[in-house]
């Protein structure tokens, strides 16, 4: 089965989200390593929100359809391509171009979704799923037993990251608003309030010995203060920096960078000092 024309939704550049443009055009043709894929399933996550504004580092210029994964049938393939991959279902991530009716996607970044899983639920777990289970089996490497703090507990990362970590075994401290706690402890996760002026001795009774694994997507003073909080050997891990994105992009694009760069910055002075706990991104 193909295709003639497609629809997808065109960025065109700083505008709210009543600004995205539709556009119906020819059908791409997908060349050596790709697929062509008719999507069913797509997201919007806080990268695509990010993009709109201009606030997403590495985003091409605008205009440009956004969507960072997708799920959908191959209808096409590349030549020298598998055609066995023809009439799949699969996942797929891209960082951009997810946003339409049909995509041409590379190879290497799709895998088969298997029978019995909707596109919906497989979607959630494309860039959501890569991005907990590296932070929490590569970048921190936490053990069973462990402990870690999360903020943005109830956000898509957050989610998933909580279900792997108590399937290994991992107890987790969730910081999110309260009107979230309790679909938090439903999920086995001890709530604390990300906004209580007294967070970090809340946290310190919980583990008065430090947590193994901080993921932080605030910046600024949670970093500083998630990283006090980690035990000997632990590991902060900055997934995003939103809590001082607004006022770096009143700066323009430098002021962006800058906050970036900072953030690094601090992270790599953090881990040089000798206290065995190291920061990174």
């Amino acid at each position: 089965m193909t295709t003639d024309q497609i629809t997808r939704i065109v960025l065109p550049g700083l505008v709210e989200p009543a600004g995205l443009e539709v556009v119906t055009e020819k059908a791409p043709t997908p060349g050596p390593g790709q697929l062509l894929v008719a999507v069913e399933a797509t997201g919007v996550s806080f990268a695509e929100q990010s993009m709109r504004k201009g606030r997403y580092f590495g985003q091409p210029a605008f205009p440009f359809t956004p969507g960072y994964d997708l799920v959908g049938t191959v209808l096409e393939v590349g030549t020298g391509g598998d055609e066995r991959m023809l009439g799949r279902r699969v996942a797929s991530m891209t960082k951009t171009g997810a946003w339409t009716t049909h995509a041409v996607v590379e190879a290497r970044d799709t895998v088969p979704v298997p029978a019995g899983i909707s596109a919906e639920d497989a979607e959630t777990v494309v860039v959501n799923g890569v991005t907990a289970w590296q932070m929490l089996n590569r970048s921190a490497r936490v053990r069973s037993g462990g402990t870690v703090l999360l903020f943005g507990a109830n956000g898509g990362v957050g989610g998933i990251l909580i279900q792997l970590a108590r399937h290994q075994g991992v107890r987790v401290i969730g910081a999110a608003s309260p009107r979230h706690h309790e679909a938090l402890r439903a999920a086995g996760v001890e709530p604390v309030d990300y906004a209580d002026p007294e967070l970090e001795a809340r946290v310190r009774e919980l583990a008065p010995g430090g947590v193994d694994a901080v993921f932080d997507n605030v910046g600024g003073e949670i970093a500083r203060m998630s990283f006090r909080l980690l035990a000997r050997g632990g590991t902060l891990v900055t997934y995003a920096i939103v809590g001082v994105l607004d006022d770096a992009a009143s700066r323009g694009s430098a002021g962006l960078w800058g906050a970036f760069l900072k953030a690094i910055g601090q992270g790599l002075l953090w881990s040089a000092l000798p206290n065995g706990k190291r920061a990174t991104f």
